[in-house]
């Protein structure tokens, strides 16, 4: 699978429903894996303005779809 496969998924938080955001990259470790995929957030998420970006850890994936990626991210309050 390519980045680009899935910067075209929605991002949705399986505690609350909500979509999380846009993925706009991702961080690589030195053998080449995904350690986190970095999100330039929606408005209301996690109470960014909309120019702040989020990391969601790869271990908060807890399902890739095909036209969505769920996550599992406790929002601060």
């Amino acid at each position: 699978m390519r980045l680009s496969d899935l910067q075209s998924k929605n991002i949705v938080n399986v505690l609350d429903g909500k979509n999380v955001g846009t993925i706009i990259d991702a961080n690589i470790n030195e053998t080449g894996s995904i350690e986190s995929l970095v999100i330039e957030a929606n408005k209301k998420f996690l109470s960014f303005s909309k120019d702040e970006e989020t990391l969601v850890l790869w271990k908060d994936i807890t399902k890739i779809g095909e036209d969505v990626i769920l996550v599992n991210k406790q929002t601060r309050r």
